[in-house]
């Protein structure tokens, strides 16, 4: 059985209706069952890219998510490049969070940092100590094991279906049901 834990994935119930969250996948970072969770969302496209957000990015390309509700005037990342980008926090096997920032944008603009292995978030998905697992008692979230396939290659919006599929029969069903059950 899962539990919460850095590097579980929460997939946001069918039906939540919370603006934040609908059919979103947050990638949990860190949990103290006392103190609180944190984690990003890692499949809501931001509408600004890094370079518009952060003027010393050179490459106008890169995508930045909507990482969560709380501090959207902060930027984040997680990433599988721990050789090249020193002083991150390994949340699962091969993903870290942070680092240290003048040293990646050092890498994007000299062309050395593969793109596909860092994701970028604005601000992030927080909780209070016992916050996360009462929304997991109200069934607003369904947890999972993880991979980097689904957090840094599915495209955006194949991340929550995928996930959901990812858990087998039972709920990949659920990949199908309609935002609002009554327009069914």
């Amino acid at each position: 059985m899962v539990s919460l834990a850095p590097g579980i994935l929460l997939i946001a119930d069918p039906f939540l209706k919370d603006q934040n969250f609908a059919r979103t996948v947050v990638l949990l970072c860190e949990h103290q069952e006392n103190k609180g969770s944190f984690g990003f969302v890692i499949n809501k496209p931001f509408d600004q890219k890094l370079s518009d957000l952060v003027p010393d990015v050179l490459p106008g390309n890169i995508p930045v998510f909507y990482g969560g509700p709380v501090q959207i005037d902060t930027i984040h990342f997680i990433h599988q490049q721990p050789d090249l980008i020193k002083g991150g926090f390994e949340i699962m096997k091969g993903v870290y969070w942070g680092g240290e920032f003048d040293t990646v944008v050092e890498l994007i603009n000299s062309g050395r940092l593969d793109p596909n292995k860092i994701k970028f978030f604005i601000g992030y998905s927080g909780w209070s100590g016992g916050q996360l697992e009462n929304e997991l008692n109200e069934k607003s979230w369904i947890l999972s094991e993880s991979n980097t396939h689904i957090i840094f290659e599915e495209k955006n919006q194949n991340v929550w279906p995928q996930a959901l599929k990812n858990l087998g029969s039972n709920f990949a069903i659920m990949a199908n049901f309609p935002i609002d059950p009554l327009l069914n």
